[in-house]
Parts: structure tokens; C-alpha cells; sequence
């Protein structure tokens, strides 16, 4: 009788809460809320400033100096949305962007310039079968417990990534795609690679988060901790340090239809 009435208590409590998943997929960040950088059309002053690419402390700004006027160049797959350049430029060249549909399949694709349009995101066009609403995920982490706690936030009540019908799996044997996290040092090289061999095709790796991109603060120095490019095939970027739950279902959801096509 005690445990049917905490019974009726709990599902009162649960249903007087209400539903706290989120409907809108992939929304914009609140205003406040740090993301990457963007470029604007406001003219930079080039050189003579350079506060932001000073400022930068792994090197992901350059400037410039052309005729007319300045080029500015951000590598957002070496970005680690510290703020400081946001912050500091006089002319709001370079501003806060509160997408969080950043993900990209190229690499290239990652580097912004105000001399360049920039390139748009998109789902990946193509593909059917049986399976192709769903991802089985193998995790790797090589060294970001950032990355890994915002993978975790990806699978709560708030974001739900089973309701995309993503589902993190122990052995790589079972998955559809490898996600690294972490700035990938010379002890995970082989680790990785062993990893990846033991996935079936049609395989697909995710670069999540900076470090995993370039190495971000980490990269060049002893321990060869410059990303995963170069020690596996990487399939899609999702930049930051560590990248929002959204941006990580966004690319889980362009891993689907890449995963799709292939098959």
C-alpha cells in the first residue's frame, strides 16, 4: 500500500512538470550566451589594430593588409570561443554568432573571411533505407572531459538525442560512427586507429569539439596532439570548446544522411 501511494506521488510530481524536452531542434543560442565568432561588413583597420589577432591565443586570427582595406581570417576549427576577440575589436568586425548549426563536412569550410562569403550549413542531401533515422555512436576520448560532459547533456530530458534515434554503443564493432573528442596526443594515435579498423562500412568519424579538430591549445607541442585528422578519415567538424548539445545533434543528424548516402 506504501509503495502504490509513493507510486501515485512520483507520476503526480512527473505529470505536474510537465514537458521539458526542447520541440525547436537546433535553435539559436540565448542572447548572452558566448559562441563562435562571425564576421560582419563593418571595415577592419588592419594591422595598425590587430588587437584580435594578438589577443588569440591559439592563433586562429589573421590579418591582412590589403589596398583597400583589411582582410581578417578566423580558422574556427582552431577557435576556442574564449570572447576575447569579440570583446576587444573596435570596429565589430568580429562578433558573437549564436548558431549553433555550425558543423561542416570540410574542413576548409571551418576558416571565415571578410573578404569571402561565408558557407552555408546544411543537412546533407540524398540517401534512404530502413536505417536511416537512426546512429549507433562509439565514443573516443582522447584527453576533453568538456566534449564528454556535453555529450552527456546531449542525452537528457532537455535534448534527447534518442528521440533522433542516436544511441551510444560500448564496442565499435556495433557502430555507425566514431566520434573523437580530446586533442588526440601520440599515446591515443594507435588506440584511435584500432578503433576506427574495427568498425564496419560504411564508417564514419565526427571531430567533436577544437582539440579534436587542430589540437587547439595543446596543438604542436610534444606530445603531437594536433586532432584526429591525419591519424583517422574525418567525415565532419563540429567546432567550439567545447561545442553546445545542439551543435552536437546537428552534425549527429548530418551524420545520418551522410551515413545514408553511403549505404
Amino acid at each position: 500500500m506504501i509503495y502504490e501511494v509513493n507510486v501515485i506521488r512520483l507520476l503526480s510530481y512527473l505529470v505536474s512538470k510537465g514537458v521539458v524536452t526542447s520541440s525547436q531542434l537546433s535553435p539559436p543560442l540565448q542572447e548572452g550566451v558566448r559562441g563562435l565568432p562571425s564576421l560582419t561588413n563593418s571595415d577592419c583597420i588592419g594591422i595598425e589594430c590587430a588587437q584580435c589577432e594578438q589577443a588569440c591565443p591559439t592563433s586562429a586570427i589573421q590579418i591582412e593588409q590589403q589596398a583597400e582595406h583589411a582582410n581578417v581570417r578566423i580558422d574556427l576549427g582552431n577557435c576556442i570561443a574564449c570572447g576575447l576577440c569579440t570583446s576587444i575589436c573596435p570596429t565589430a568586425t568580429i562578433v558573437n554568432n549564436p548558431s549553433t548549426r555550425t558543423a561542416q563536412s570540410e574542413r576548409e569550410h571551418l576558416i571565415i573571411q571578410t573578404s569571402l562569403p561565408p558557407v552555408n550549413t546544411g543537412a546533407v542531401s540524398g540517401g534512404g533505407g530502413i536505417f536511416r533515422r537512426s546512429m549507433a555512436v562509439r565514443v573516443v576520448s582522447t584527453g576533453c572531459s568538456a566534449c564528454d560532459l556535453e555529450i552527456g547533456a546531449s542525452g537528457n530530458p532537455i535534448f534527447d538525442m534518442e528521440r533522433f534515434g542516436v544511441s551510444v554503443v560500448a564496442s565499435p564493432r556495433f557502430a555507425d560512427a566514431l566520434v573523437v573528442t580530446g586533442p588526440v596526443p601520440k599515446a591515443m594515435h594507435e588506440p584511435l586507429r584500432t578503433c576506427y579498423e574495427a568498425m564496419a562500412d560504411p564508417r564514419l568519424v565526427i571531430a567533436l569539439g577544437t582539440c579534436a579538430i587542430s589540437g587547439g591549445v595543446h596543438k604542436n607541442g610534444y606530445t603531437e596532439a594536433n586532432g584526429a585528422n591525419g591519424i583517422v578519415p574525418v567525415d565532419l567538424y563540429v567546432p567550439g570548446c567545447p561545442p553546445h548539445p545542439w551543435s552536437i545533434l546537428f552534425a549527429l543528424q548530418m551524420a545520418m544522411q551522410l551515413k545514408a548516402r553511403r549505404s
